[in-house]
This record gives structure tokens, C-alpha cells and sequence, in this order.
């Protein structure tokens, strides 16, 4: 009796075609990465608000250039006065090991916005190379050649 040996990725099957297609949408329209970020920003009329829910300290150490400061724990309190609830937010905070963009997202969502949040933080948005804005004003740094191509804000996988 042979017995078959089960792929470890495909213990579980994957989904139909229409699941799939239902799953994918719905994620598309919680996240956006850092790439379409920028580009949408550099466009110059990006059509939402990006919104930084880290504390004071990291937003001092660099913040992503026209960034809304908003630290999670403040939206309550001061969303009304700096939000237009008409335009679309995208919350960003530490990394992907980080639940910050998510909490503020689900405060803002509770408050009646439309939001997205940019997987990646701004981890991922100084490793692609995009600009940063601290204390000694707006800097590039090097791209991680493990995140983006060399000499590329665009992975070109669109």
C-alpha cells in the first residue's frame, strides 16, 4: 500500500476561483503597499490622506513627507479637526511586525472614514528607498536590494 505524500503548502487546498477573486478584492481594498503610496503621492493629487499613528518620537526620527501626524491613542480626541471625513485614509505606522496602521485604521473605520492601511510602514518605505523627513530635513536612503529593485521605486509587479 502506497501511501501519497501531501505538498506541506497545499494541506489545506487552495480556494475556488470565485473565493479567491472575493478574498483578493476584499484585501486590495483594506491595503495599499508603500510603492502605489508614493506613487499616488508624487501624482499630486493622490485622492486620500496619509495618516502616521506613530508617538512623537518616531514621527521626529522620520515620518514619510506630508504625512498627517495622528498617533493612534489622539484619534478620538483630534480626528474631527485635522480629517476631512470625504477623503479616503491611508495609515501607515512601524512595520509589518507592528498592529499600529491596523488599530488606527479600525479607530478611524469606527469614526465613520474610509480607510486602507499601507502594509510595509514605513520599514518598508525606507527600505524601498522613498523619502523620509526628520529633523535634518527629507533624505533618501539607499534601497534594500531584498525589498526593490536597485535604482527602482517600482518593483514592476503591477
Amino acid at each position: 500500500m502506497t501511501k501519497t505524500q501531501i505538498s506541506a503548502a497545499l494541506r489545506v487546498p487552495p480556494a475556488t476561483p470565485d473565493e479567491a477573486t472575493a478574498f483578493f478584492t476584499a484585501r486590495l481594498a483594506f491595503q495599499a503597499d508603500v510603492s502605489d503610496v508614493h506613487a499616488s503621492l508624487q501624482s499630486g493629487d493622490p485622492g486620500f490622506v496619509l495618516v502616521d499613528s506613530r508617538g512623537d518620537a518616531a514621527w521626529a526620527q522620520a515620518h514619510v513627507p506630508g504625512a498627517v501626524h495622528l498617533p493612534s491613542a489622539d484619534i478620538p480626541e483630534r480626528a474631527a479637526s485635522l480629517l476631512d471625513s470625504a477623503v479616503p485614509i491611508i495609515t501607515y505606522c512601524w512595520g509589518p511586525g507592528c498592529d499600529g496602521a491596523t488599530r488606527a485604521a479600525l479607530a478611524l473605520a469606527q469614526l465613520g472614514y474610509r480607510v486602507k492601511e499601507m502594509i510595509g510602514g514605513i520599514e518598508y518605505w525606507i527600505r524601498e528607498g522613498l523619502p523620509v523627513e526628520g529633523a535634518d530635513g527629507v533624505e533618501r536612503r539607499a534601497v534594500d536590494p531584498l525589498t526593490a529593485p536597485v535604482g527602482s521605486a517600482l518593483c514592476a509587479c503591477q
